[in-house]
């Protein structure tokens, strides 16, 4: 599953452990969710999605 979330922190000026702190979570499952090498849990995936302003399925490309 691809994702937007690296674009969509870079523009509100976000870094890694920002977002990872927003979230309750470390930078390294930040990366590795941006990376395409671990897909987050649901709840996760909310909380990104509210954080980085936009909807889950708007956030996450299913191929």
């Amino acid at each position: 599953m691809n994702n937007k979330i690296k674009q969509l922190r870079k523009r509100l000026g976000l870094t890694q452990n920002e977002l990872a702190a927003e979230c309750g979570v470390t930078r390294q499952t930040i990366n590795s969710v941006e990376n395409n090498r671990y897909d987050p849990t649901l709840e996760l995936a909310f909380k990104l999605a509210h954080i980085l302003q936009t909807k889950v399925d708007e956030l996450f490309i299913y191929e």
